[in-house]
């Protein structure tokens, strides 16, 4: 146990020195995922048997005798079909664990010499664990204690997007924003949040409806959300400066509001509007198990990678959001970096100010060219751009420069 300071120093933390002799070799980092993935015994991660036993097999040290298939202790997780040691994934998951800012992808691609597409892939999977555990949003007994309740809108303000930007959105407030709404409860120290489409009355008393039990007591601030809140309600004036009234104050909840916030500004910078649900969930989870020692926090992850394969194709498919980083400034894409156009999966577009560009399918046809132009509107005075042509000739691509 480190000694006294201030904060949580009472739990039993780990050094980076221990972690490095706790995970000396991969063979060492193997056998830490098993012992907490198969604590009941090995069983194959395809259909479930127990039927197992040990293979010569370069990868898969293990065959089932039921699905007649190889597997290890990385089938059906979301660690499957990566080629990042397992020690390296081990030091991934105390570096998040451990920062309660979490990590950005480039700090932990300098750490563990991988590239940051990597690292930004296994923080994506590292935060899958999270998901069905008790910050995930929904899931799990509900809670009876003293719950808080409140809400958040992560965006940029208004002033600081563009005038084209500004021009498209209606109304006031959260109009282009994330919503998030949250709670806290107080006896089981467990907070539950998820991302809505808009933190109105319906989608804040409905989640707190499916998170608490009907004998609940909730607490929160003035907001006309939460006007008719079918539990026990208390409120509390912060628009008079009131923040506790004995019981009754949402102080837990506004705490962890912030550390998403936090982690926004400071760790992130930017944020896609395409996973915010996935942060969210790890900042739940981090603050659910905030009393508990390191590597206990550590074990409890890895069961939540157990039957959540995540392919990179579900990570980057289309769901109707934008992929390009919106920062805590702004709040919008940036422009002109190509944002979006990422990814296999899509045809890739050059971005040209007038003349014609050819596109690739996902198989790599190249596609017939189709002339595009770009109107600099926040830039009258810019110099009138060249003009490119590019055709399809003698086989391959050849480009003409006015």
């Amino acid at each position: 146990m480190s000694p006294a300071a201030p904060g949580k120093h009472s739990r039993d933390g780990l050094s980076l020195v221990e972690v490095m002799d706790l995970f000396p070799t991969e063979d060492a980092a193997a056998k830490w995922f098993e012992g907490i993935v198969w604590a009941g015994g090995r069983c194959c991660g395809k259909c479930g048997s127990l039927n197992t036993r040990e293979a010569n097999h370069k990868t898969m040290p293990y065959w089932c005798t039921d699905c007649r298939s190889y597997f290890s202790v990385r089938t059906g997780t979301p660690l499957a079909k990566s080629n990042v040691p397992l020690r390296k994934w081990a030091i991934a998951i105390y570096l998040c664990l451990t920062s309660m800012k979490s990590v950005s992808s480039m700090k932990l691609h300098r750490e563990l010499k991988v590239t940051q597409s990597t690292a930004w892939f296994m923080l994506r999977r590292i935060r899958e664990a999270w998901m069905p555990n008790l910050g995930g949003g929904g899931e799990g007994a509900p809670c009876d204690g003293p719950t808080g309740v409140d809400e958040e809108c992560m965006g940029g303000k208004r002033k600081n997007r563009s005038r084209a930007k500004q021009a498209t959105l209606e109304g006031r407030g959260a109009v282009g924003k994330t919503a998030i709404v949250g709670m806290k409860d107080r006896t089981a120290r467990q907070v539950r949040a998820k991302v809505v489409e808009s933190a109105d009355k319906p989608a804040l008393q409905g989640f707190v409806v499916g998170n608490t039990a009907a004998h609940a007591t909730a607490y929160s601030d003035e907001a006309s959300a939460c006007t008719g809140l079918p539990r026990d309600h208390g409120t509390i004036g912060h628009s008079v400066s009131e923040y506790v009234r004995g019981q009754a104050h949402a102080n837990g909840i506004e705490s962890f509001r912030a550390m998403p916030a936090r982690a926004h500004e400071g760790t992130f910078h930017k944020m896609s509007p395409k996973h915010p649900n996935r942060y969210v969930q790890e900042f739940a989870g981090k603050k659910s198990f905030r009393e508990s020692d390191t590597l206990e926090r550590m074990n409890a992850a890895v069961p939540g990678l157990m039957g959540r394969a995540l392919p990179c194709r579900r990570l980057v498919r289309d769901d109707g959001l934008s992929s390009g980083a919106r920062s805590q400034r702004s709040g919008t894409p940036k422009q002109g970096t190509g944002q979006g156009l990422r990814g296999r999966s899509r045809e890739v577009a050059f971005g040209v100010q007038h003349g014609w560009a050819h596109g690739r399918s996902s198989a790599g046809q190249l596609l017939p060219a189709v002339e595009r132009t770009v109107v600099f509107r926040d830039r009258p005075d810019r110099r009138a751009p060249r003009e490119y042509h590019s055709r399809e000739e003698g086989g391959g691509r050849v480009n003409h420069r006015g």
